[in-house]
């Protein structure tokens, strides 16, 4: 790794880290870099998670307040976080690569549009007159553990799946929910970086340099999100999964 690649890399964590306490989708500026800098692709996404969850962990902390009172909703979704990221991270240890390429944008576009229509349709559910459960039903915690089997195989975008999960399912400001979604990518990421870190090929250089970035970053990604009024968050939601797509299906 020349002196160059390494400041790329450093300079994607902060990126990455970044864009993944606002949204999600930070990997998307950090992995291809990574490759880009001559990484195999597998090696690259393993040591990507793993440089990525001191970023977490700072975003998440950086929305305490948001946080309060969701203590008992985040150990029931989180537990399907934990399950879905083993899965997903054994899932990409054992198969061949790309084998969610087709999948995964359809997906993200569903979370862009669940996040479009998510006020439209709390306003449906109430004229109905349906009362949503404080931690979303079963159908919710389906939907965290199936992004967290993406989250654990690639990651990049389950922000965007989780908000646009969260905010239809949840009856709870878009702030309060984007702070469970950071606890949430916290636990998937955290999940399948023991896994990697005890059975796959890690570059540990990629590692630090990502796991600086991304803390510098999420600190800073806390800051600027907790600011942003609903309107304008859900609109750097949908613009950051269209890139998302864009990036999977073409390169």
């Amino acid at each position: 790794m020349t002196p160059w690649e390494a400041i790329a890399i450093f300079v994607a964590g902060v990126g990455a880290g970044g864009v993944n306490v606002v949204v999600g989708s930070g990997s998307l500026i950090t992995f291809p870099t990574m490759v880009a800098a001559g990484m195999p692709p597998i090696i690259a996404n393993v040591s990507n998670n793993i440089g990525l969850v001191p970023g977490s962990l700072t975003g998440a902390l950086g929305y305490r307040a948001e946080l309060t009172g969701q203590r008992e909703r985040l150990i029931r979704l989180g537990a399907g976080s934990i399950v879905g990221s083993l899965i997903g991270a054994v899932l990409l240890l054992l198969l061949p690569p790309g084998t969610f390429t087709v999948v995964v944008p359809v997906l993200i576009g569903l979370a862009c549009v669940l996040v479009v229509v998510q006020p439209s349709l709390n306003r449906w559910l109430s004229a109905r007159g349906e009362e949503r459960r404080p931690h979303g039903g079963p159908w919710l915690w389906i939907g965290v553990f199936a992004a967290g089997i993406y989250g654990g195989y690639f990651g990049a975008a389950q922000g965007v799946l989780l908000i646009g999960l969260l905010g239809s399912f949840l009856d709870d400001d878009l702030q309060r929910v984007n702070a469970a979604k950071n606890v949430l990518s916290l636990l998937v990421n955290a999940t399948a970086a023991v896994l990697f870190v005890l059975v796959a090929q890690v570059d540990w250089r990629a590692v630090a340099l990502v796991a600086v970035g991304a803390s510098i970053g999420g600190f800073l990604g806390a800051r600027v999100g907790r600011r942003l009024p609903a309107p304008v968050l859900r609109g750097v939601v949908v613009c950051i999964g269209g890139v998302a797509m864009v990036k999977l299906l073409y390169g």
